[in-house]
């Protein structure tokens, strides 16, 4: 593992994206989502997905500055096509759409459909909380091998699927971000596993033989084993209806066999922003969430030094913690960085 100071990280997916035919914009916008998931502790979806954003760049499954465009616009309800765009400017755009619609409709529906990988769901939540909006994201994945095994299945049949919920919090600096994939854990943490040689608790993935192993190598063969939901039924029960809310509802489309490819990724999502200043006093809603924090938080915690948070405080604290220490890359990732840089001849200086 070295230690990389996140500006320096953030300059480096900023040449990258630049050298490979992104405005200094987009490029800009893109290297700082990837940089800030590192930096929140989501080392699945930082900078180590850059290798496969440029693979796909180079197979014309994704496209540079392609920001989508609206295809159906009837007040609340919106829906949005990608293009293929890179994921964090496509959803960034019906985001923002989406806060401008539910501060004039109090409430706005966006389905997002045919994007390339939106990255870290709770970036938009994030966005949505700033502007003293609720949000509520479900999203599913094609064009890519399953990851997740269904309920009682014993091989994968849709993707990680993450659902995220967001809302002011109890301080304009501390929203209430509640993100996550709805399998036991994200298949970029697999990623980072095997990049660092190192085993998978138990109870998380399946082998190609459908039978319970700890080696992150499965995902990686052919056949291919898959990751459990969480909470066992419920969390299958949860990934099932991100795959129907995100893939049917929003016309992007679910996972059938027909839709899968090894070397792409397509997200849909559907995306629900309302604002609550609607429904109840804003003042009184803000008095509300503070007081509940401060009563969950003060109980007493089991262990020494692990005191109770609320959904968003291991990313901020991961944050804080990063930017003064560094970011940590496994040898594996960085030496991959390092080659996805040379690919398009941005030259990356060895070491931390």
């Amino acid at each position: 593992m070295i230690l990389v100071e996140h500006k320096r990280l953030n300059d480096i997916g900023r040449r990258i994206f630049t050298a490979a035919g992104s405005t200094e914009e987009e490029a800009a916008i893109i290297a700082e989502h990837l940089v800030e998931a590192n930096l929140r502790g989501h080392d699945s979806h930082g900078v180590g997905m850059i290798v496969s954003y440029l693979r796909n760049l180079e197979n014309g499954k994704a496209v540079a500055n392609e920001k989508g465009r609206v295809v159906s616009d009837s007040g609340a309800f919106i829906v949005y096509d990608g293009a293929r765009g890179y994921g964090q400017i496509v959803a960034r755009e019906a985001t923002l759409l989406g806060i401008a619609r539910a501060k004039e409709n109090g409430v706005a529906v966006v389905a997002l459909r045919n994007a390339h990988h939106i990255g870290r769901v709770g970036t938009y939540g994030e966005m949505c909380a700033a502007e003293g909006l609720v949000s509520i994201s479900f999203v599913n994945i094609t064009d890519q091998r399953p990851a997740v095994a269904p309920w009682r299945g014993g091989d994968a049949r849709f993707g990680t699927n993450p659902v995220t919920i967001a809302l002011p919090g109890p301080s304009p600096d501390r929203p209430i971000v509640a993100d996550m994939a709805t399998s036991r854990i994200a298949m970029g943490k697999v990623r980072v596993a095997r990049n660092k040689g190192e085993q998978i608790g138990a109870e998380t993935l399946l082998g190609p033989d459908g039978q319970p192993t700890t080696d992150p190598n499965v995902m990686y063969r052919r056949p291919r084993g898959a990751l459990l939901t969480f909470a066992e039924h419920k969390g299958y029960a949860l990934a099932f209806i991100c795959e129907m809310l995100a893939g049917a509802v929003t016309g992007s489309g679910t996972m059938r066999p027909e839709r899968i490819d090894n070397e792409s990724v397509t997200n849909g999502m559907l995306l629900i922003v309302i604002d609550p200043g609607r429904i109840a006093d804003r003042a009184w809603i803000t008095d509300e969430i503070r007081a509940m924090t401060d009563y969950v938080t003060a109980s007493p915690p089991r262990k020494t030094g692990e005191p109770v948070l609320i959904p968003g405080d291991p990313e901020r604290l991961s944050r804080a913690k990063r930017i003064a220490e560094g970011v940590p890359i496994d040898d594996e990732t960085w030496r991959e960085l390092v080659g996805a840089a040379r690919s398009v001849n941005v030259l990356v200086e060895s070491g931390g």
